[in-house]
């Protein structure tokens, strides 16, 4: 047993050198842990003498403060013979004593001094000698202070030490002298052995400069009780313990052979064309990389040049963005304070035309009471309870002063328009009802009229007090035409194209605030519709037609200005009984399907559009609930045509195919499934067709209003199934005549095949042929085509 340690590295090498001897070798761990205190994770470095026991450094200021302490180095001897001891004893040498073992030895040794009374062993004069050596060597270093001098150590002076430190009594002495001399003696051939392979490497690596070793280093063993240099050295331990062990020769480590190639004029030809084609391609690629850089280099110049030539011409933009930046700036300031004066107009004028169309509505609303009430009341003989106020005052006497003054406007106003119709020659195609009754008294005129003047003054004074440039649509205008002229790109970049709509919709507003398309229908002709019609033309954009988004600039107006002021007038102002006011507006919006195609077929369909159609239709089936009465009268009233009953009748009745006409007129605006629905459903089949089988009215003013486009398309014999209701009652109405005439004269009869085929007539421009042929077999009527061709 060596007692030395190695790390991995060197293990392999130990390995190496002795594989073929009986080398063993045990783990480490056990006596690292031996060695390293336990409870303070340090080194044991001190030996309490008190205790009997190491101790690392904490332990010595703690738990054996004032015990009589030693450094470890002083007792390595006494440790040494111990160790003797326990290879005296025969331990294995896989076994390593612990400091348990050790205690107890030198326990025994104590016991045996005291009962033996031998007196006190002489220390070790090797050791005196080393201690003397290392007061006046104080320099020198762990290893030399650690290494053992054998020289002149007698075999009996070991003997004695080692007796001594085991407690054996000095009559043992010759017990012990063969086991161990031969202990003594072997351990004394190791250390010598260890001493001399040092140099017997060195002489090799001398004599052989060609051979490969592992330069010889010290290691330490972990317990410091020995301190000997470590050689590579062979030490075995022999099988017999009896014989001395040998010191054998160093084994020098042989360099390991490997096959050289040999060297000609061919491979050396051979590498020095692969250099040079190596070389060659690395010139190239250097010279590649060159005139790369060397474009680079002219293109950063041209590009510096190009810069510093530009640098006037962007000086210039820049203080034209910024100039323009304070402008818009500046005028959005100047909009931020007007527009909510802009916006209160704009909704007085409207609360202005909605009191008048209010106005117009209730007054006839009321007259068509008055006279169903009169004329009910001439049939109705029921006594009425009387009617009173708070006061106890008669209701019924002050709400018959207002119908009677009603009644004598209402006279006055048909008076009118019967002698105006007179002077214009129409009185004799005229039919009562179809009139609108929307004249006014000169007390309503006169404060409309004032109203509407102070909203279109105080309009015009708005921007009083703004520079032109803040508030003329010319000169706004005109600051965004020459950015787009100078600098298009940055023009486009900006979005400015899509911004002018909301920019010049404060402006467009307040010149629209009297316009509404009632009245006025075409808006093509004022100031800023001329104005902003050519903005843009001038230039030639780099951009295609459809992609320059100034060419949308009076269609995006149209949208966001013009369709929210019409859906206001048309649910506030617009009057469904109103042809005239019908006729503009279906204008109108005619001229936006047509001009405007992608303000109402476009993105905007769902929006501005669609809520402008909710609007109007839910104006038409307010007016067929609140404004169309056709009374009922006993057939002995109706027979006279120059009663009131009659007259109020008929004029009912006539209201109501006005807005019948006025319905349809709505054809290729509306849908048609609503406009059927609006115009059939809730009108002819509702009112008209029951007005007609009481009253002696003629069905081809009825007919004439039905689009002409909508049969067409009509294939087969039948007419459209809302119409089959109108139908039946022409085919009974031609059985009627027939039946009316059969005892009559021959005029009479005429006539009324005539009027047959004029009901024949009207079958046909409906389509309903299944009718025609029915209605033309049942009376004789032969020649179906020709009056089908002059339908």
């Amino acid at each position: 047993m060596c007692m030395n340690s190695y790390c991995h590295i060197h293990l392999e090498q130990h390995d190496h050198f002795f594989k073929d001897k009986k080398h063993h070798l045990m783990e480490a761990t056990e006596r690292l842990q031996q060695m390293i205190c336990k409870k303070h994770d340090r080194p044991l470095e001190v030996f309490c003498q008190t205790d009997q026991e190491c101790i690392c450094m904490m332990c010595m200021l703690d738990k054996h403060k004032n015990h009589k302490n030693s450094c470890c180095r002083e007792d390595r001897q006494p440790g040494m013979n111990v160790s003797f001891y326990f290879l005296k004893k025969g331990y294995p040498g896989d076994i390593i004593p612990d400091a348990a073992f050790i205690h107890a030895a030198r326990k025994r040794r104590q016991m045996a001094r005291e009962l033996g009374g031998e007196p006190p062993l002489v220390e070790n004069e090797v050791t005196n000698k080393r201690l003397a050596r290392e007061d006046e060597n104080g320099g020198s270093d762990d290893e030399d202070e650690e290494r053992i001098v054998f020289s002149g150590v007698k075999i009996k002076t070991q003997r004695q030490k080692i007796a001594e430190e085991i407690g054996i009594e000095c009559s043992d002495d010759e017990a012990l002298d063969d086991g161990q001399d031969e202990e003594v003696s072997r351990w004394e051939q190791e250390q010598i052995r260890k001493g001399i392979s040092i140099p017997q490497v060195q002489t090799t690596q001398s004599e052989d400069p060609t051979m490969y070793y592992q330069g010889s280093y010290d290691a330490q063993p972990y317990g410091a009780s020995y301190a000997m240099p470590f050689s590579y050295a062979i030490a075995t331990v022999g099988a017999d313990n009896s014989k001395p062990l040998k010191a054998e020769p160093s084994v020098p480590y042989p360099i390991p052979s490997c096959d050289l190639t040999l060297i000609t004029t061919d491979l050396v030809k051979k590498r020095l064309k692969d250099r040079l084609s190596f070389m060659r391609q690395g010139h190239d690629s250097n010279a590649r990389r060159f005139e790369q850089i060397q474009e680079e280099l002219e293109a950063s110049k041209k590009t510096i040049q190009l810069l510093e030539g530009s640098s006037q011409e962007a000086a210039d933009k820049y203080r034209f963005l910024q100039e323009m930046r304070g402008y818009v700036g500046d005028l959005l300031e100047c909009f931020s304070e007007k527009v909510p004066v802009i916006l209160e107009l704009e909704v007085a004028m409207h609360q202005l035309l909605r009191q008048r169309a209010s106005r117009l509505v209730q007054r006839r609303q009321d007259d068509i009471k008055d006279e169903s009430s009169e004329f009910s009341s001439l049939s109705s003989k029921a006594v009425m309870v009387p009617n009173l106020d708070s006061f106890g005052r008669d209701r019924t006497a002050y709400q018959e002063l207002a119908k009677q003054r009603r009644i004598a406007e209402r006279e006055a106003r048909r008076t009118r328009r019967r002698q105006a119709r007179e002077q214009n020659g129409k009185r004799a195609e005229h039919k009562e009802g179809l009139s609108s009754d929307d004249e006014e008294t000169s007390t309503d005129i006169t404060s409309y009229n004032s109203e509407r003047d102070r909203i279109l003054k105080e309009s015009k004074q708005v921007f009083e007090d703004v520079v032109e440039d803040f508030h003329s649509l010319d000169n706004i205008k005109s600051h965004f035409e020459t950015w787009r002229k100078l600098y298009f790109t940055c023009y486009r970049d900006a979005y400015i194209g899509l911004c002018l709509p909301k920019l010049f919709n404060p402006l467009i507003r307040l010149q629209l605030v009297s316009w509404s398309p009632l009245q006025c229908p075409n808006f093509e002709y004022m100031l800023w519709f001329e104005s902003l019609l050519f903005y843009g033309c001038g230039e030639q954009s780099a951009l295609k037609k459809e992609e320059d988004t100034d060419n949308s600039l009076l269609p995006a107006i149209v949208e966001r200005v013009l369709l929210p002021k019409l859906a206001v007038l048309t649910d506030q102002v617009w009057d469904p009984l109103s042809s005239s006011q019908t006729s503009r507006l279906v204008t109108f919006m005619q001229r936006l399907i047509k001009d405007y195609p992608t303000v109402l077929h476009g993105d905007n369909r769902n929006t501005q559009v669609s809520e402008w159609m909710r609007l109007q239709l839910t104006r038409i089936r307010q007016t067929l609930d609140d404004d169309i009465f056709l009374p009922l009268f006993p057939k002995n009233v109706m027979e006279n045509r120059n009663s009131g009953p009659y007259l109020f009748s008929q004029r009912q009745f006539w209201s109501c195919v006005k807005l019948f006409g006025n319905i349809l007129k709505w054809d290729g605006i509306l849908s048609p499934s609503v406009l059927k629905e609006l115009a059939m459903d809730s009108t002819l089949n509702r009112y008209i067709l029951s007005a007609l089988q009481t009253t002696d009215i003629s069905e081809e003013d009825v007919v004439e209003c039905f689009p002409v486009q909508w049969f067409s398309s009509l294939k087969g014999q039948q007419t459209l199934p809302q119409l089959e209701n109108f139908c039946r009652y022409l085919k009974h109405l031609a059985s009627s005549l027939y039946r009316s005439c059969v005892a009559g004269s021959d005029v009479e009869k005429r006539n009324v095949r005539e009027h047959i085929k004029e009901v024949v007539r009207l079958l046909g421009r409906l389509n309903a042929l299944d009718h025609v042929i029915a209605v033309a077999s049942e009376h004789g009527i032969k020649d179906i085509k020709t009056l089908l061709e002059n339908k």
